[in-house]
């Protein structure tokens, strides 16, 4: 098979990017994948799932007519389109990048890869490939929840929920990170009587605790029923239904569903790549690098969920970036900052933070001013009907550093780029408390939360 400069194993958001990017500096790309270009995010995760998301949102907004003054009959569940729909969003944007792959001259092969010495990769069945350069862009796959593996029928996986063969009248989701959220929000909207169990103390135990809180009462407000500090003991089939057995507060529950999610995290792709041959180590699931992908094996390195946390696309994305600019020796690079990688939930209402929490800030030893904004004292979020949450803003309360900032409610997702770019430009209140916001828009809630801060918000 062919030789070239770079081997890319691995067709993700980290592959791919990481192939074009290198194509583009003029390098000889060759990429392997086993199963579909885009990989899970685009597959079997970010996309799919935002596109059953927006029908939640379409439900809810239906059944919430009434306050417009709009006369609409209840919307009808159509599983089968709706899934449909789904699919074909996936499937789209998988040809557009085997589209952006083919127009880059870069060599896609179909298999299954792995190391076969420095500089060499055997595909499955087609002969070996070789490069001085190797980047793993394995992704990673749902952990195993001991006894509650994935029967096709009562257990579900992401893969399963994004497939569902019924609408369950009773849901039980084990895990609240954003998967487990995301589906409860979805079925929940669907008419589903939804359970989540969390094994820590609160909901989305990545975001800051105030937030937490605040999203628990907004589940709960929605029907969905929350146990946290929960252990899940055991599981009882029956001819239709399981029981989740369940230890929290002292307590033995029995939580009775026709289907059980697991979304308990997430592991690397490590095994069967050929490591045990190489210098690079393998700890806690993961590939260990340095800040440019490089592992301890000269030519190899690793991007995205299969190198660690966060394992988000657009993580895997930059990593790509940096790691195939540095292969091409491109000066001034910066390497990535975690603490800068802004997290998204897309429940309902949407979470997203960007920077430290407020325990964290405390904890490096931070002075911190906290400034707080509610969607309710915002003329956009009122005019629309939808005032749920807040803006928070954490900053240094010596140097004006923006040290986090976190946004519960409505376009929370979409609005968080404007603190990530914040942070890039490394903004201080100053800056941000002069920036001119558009009114009437929700971003005004930002600049009120940074107004806050300094006791200078007009509107509370």
């Amino acid at each position: 098979m062919a030789n070239g400069d770079l081997i890319v194993i691995g067709g993700g958001p980290g592959g791919y990017v990481a192939a074009l990017r290198a194509a583009q500096l003029g390098l000889k790309v060759t990429l392997v994948e086993r199963a579909e270009l885009g990989g899970i995010c685009l597959n079997w995760g970010c996309i799919p799932t935002k596109a059953l998301l927006r029908t939640a949102e379409l439900v809810r907004l239906i059944g919430a007519a009434g306050e417009f003054g709009l006369g609409v009959a209840p919307p009808q569940i159509d599983l089968p389109a709706v899934v449909a729909r789904s699919r074909a969003v996936a499937a789209k944007l998988q040809g557009g990048v085997k589209h952006l792959l083919k127009k880059a001259g870069i060599t896609v092969i179909a298999g299954t890869a792995r190391l076969a010495g420095p500089g060499r990769v055997a595909v499955e069945g087609q002969g070996e490939l070789a490069a001085p350069h190797i980047i793993l862009a394995t992704g990673a796959r749902a952990r195993a929840l001991p006894g509650f593996e994935p029967d096709g029928r009562f257990l579900w996986s992401y893969r399963e929920a994004l497939q569902p063969d019924c609408l369950p009248p009773r849901l039980v989701v084990i895990g609240s990170g954003a998967i487990g959220i995301e589906f409860a929000s979805i079925f929940n909207a669907f008419g589903s009587e939804v359970t989540v169990v969390e094994a820590l103390d609160r909901l989305l135990p990545v975001e800051d605790a105030e937030i937490s809180a605040l999203a628990r009462t907004a589940f709960e407000r929605q029907g969905i029923t929350c146990h946290t500090g929960a252990r899940v003991t055991g599981l009882e089939k029956g001819a239709q239904a399981v029981e989740v057995l369940v230890e929290a507060g002292g307590q033995a529950l029995r939580l009775p569903a026709e289907r059980v999610i697991v979304a308990v995290g997430i592991t690397g792709n490590v095994e069967q790549l050929g490591l045990d041959s190489t210098a690079a180590r393998v700890e806690k699931g993961h590939i260990v690098t340095d800040r440019f992908g490089r592992t301890d094996q000269p030519g190899l390195y690793a991007i995205g969920d299969v190198a660690g946390p966060p394992w988000l696309a657009h993580k895997a994305s930059h990593e790509a970036v940096l790691c195939v600019e540095a292969i091409a020796g491109q000066p001034d690079l910066h390497p990535l900052d975690p603490h800068r990688i802004p997290g998204c939930t897309f429940c309902h209402p949407p979470v997203a933070s960007v920077g430290l929490t407020e325990a964290a800030a405390l904890a490096a030893g931070h002075k911190i001013r906290v400034g707080r904004f509610p969607f309710a004292a915002n003329g956009k979020a009122i005019a629309q009907g939808d005032t749920e949450g807040l803006v928070k803003i954490l900053f240094d309360a010596d140097s004006g550093a923006l040290l986090g900032a976190h946004i519960l409610g409505p376009e929370a997702p979409e609005m968080i780029q404007g603190f990530a770019l914040a942070q890039s430009l490394e903004t201080t209140e100053a800056e941000l408390i002069a920036t001119v916001f558009p009114h009437p828009t929700l971003s005004e809630a930002m600049h009120e939360a940074a107004l806050a801060a300094f006791g200078r918000a007009l509107h509370i």
